[in-house]
């Protein structure tokens, strides 16, 4: 069984619990048993048809999930093997197949719930922290949304890193939260933020700042950005276009970026893939990389699952478990 829409629309209107037909295996390829699988902000715009990726009807969502090899015709891979999917994974199903050069093998000891969520969130965070500029040892970010997947993955890898991060967040009820995974500082993302970060950096400036957001937000991190920082842009939860004063890049010589996880998985290097993951497996295994985790679903009961996601009260992402 799996989950499908053949129509794009508001996915608890146009997502179906439906039967498929298990193919047999050619060669290279691996038949996967999904354990866990996220709802991400962009599986809901694929169904919504809003995703930079249009679906081709009828279509499964997911672009992430952890599984078990229950079948393989692939060297490198054998029933048991953990796995998770370097794709499009289609990953609201109970089982799939793929070629095995799509996957990834998991180190021993990893949560499955957790390593449902290692190709996106954490992926990004690492990227975005090591593909634009050189942060110096005790160097600053500054980020927005950082209460999100990929804002708490990147304050637990500068806190690996012996970097520090200006974390702008919309609820102050999140500070103490935040700093208990290794924020340095949190503030409300308002119009007092860019003041009150400069107090506690005093002459230090932020020479990599994360956008999520846009609008205001962004322009509050380019005032706390030294003279030739990189400015990256990786979501738009504000639904603003970024304001960019001509002096920011004029006279404070900043530099635009946008990064997207998929275009690096598909132009990055097949061994440079794996070096990360492995690299971010190994700490998600060790306990020092995760995200919270509030609740699950069997597929079946997806429309309890999506209306989780709306829960005033929701503290964490929500899983498929089929």
């Amino acid at each position: 069984m799996k989950l499908a829409f053949s129509s794009c629309g508001t996915p608890a209107d146009v997502l179906e619990w439906v039967e498929h037909e298990s193919d047999p295996l050619t060669a290279e390829q691996v038949r996967v048993k999904l354990l866990a699988a996220p709802i991400n902000p962009a599986d809901l715009n694929f169904i919504e048809g809003t995703y930079g990726v249009k679906p081709e009807l009828p279509a499964t969502p997911g672009i992430e999930g952890c599984g078990e090899v229950v079948e393989s015709r692939h060297e490198g891979f054998a029933p048991g093997d953990r796995v998770i999917f370097l794709t499009r994974a289609a990953s609201w199903t109970e089982e799939t197949t793929v070629h095995g050069d799509l996957l990834f093998k998991l180190p021993e000891g990893i949560d499955p719930l957790q390593a449902a969520m290692l190709k996106v969130n954490p992926a990004t965070a690492f990227r975005m922290l090591h593909g634009f500029v050189a942060v110096p040892p005790g160097g600053w970010v500054v980020q927005n949304a950082s209460n999100s997947g990929v804002g708490r993955c990147v304050i637990q890898l500068c806190r690996s890193l012996g970097w520090r991060t200006v974390n702008l967040v919309r609820r102050e009820e999140l500070f103490d939260e935040l700093k208990a995974i290794g924020a340095d500082l949190v503030l409300l993302d308002n119009g007092d933020a860019v003041d009150a970060a400069k107090e506690v950096l005093g002459k230090e400036r932020a020479v990599l700042a994360l956008n999520a957001v846009g609008g205001d937000s962004a322009l509050r991190q380019m005032n706390l950005m030294a003279p030739g920082g990189s400015h990256v842009t990786y979501g738009a939860m504000g639904r603003k276009p970024l304001k960019v004063p001509n002096g920011m890049l004029i006279f404070k010589d900043l530099s635009l970026h946008g990064f997207w996880v998929t275009k690096w998985l598909e132009n990055a290097r097949l061994p440079e893939v794996h070096r990360t993951y492995a690299l971010l497996a190994g700490l998600m295994a060790e306990g020092k990389l995760g995200v919270p985790i509030d609740s699950t679903h069997k597929l079946g009961d997806y429309k309890r699952a999506l209306a989780r996601l709306e829960a005033p009260d929701r503290d964490g992402k929500v899983l498929f478990v089929p």
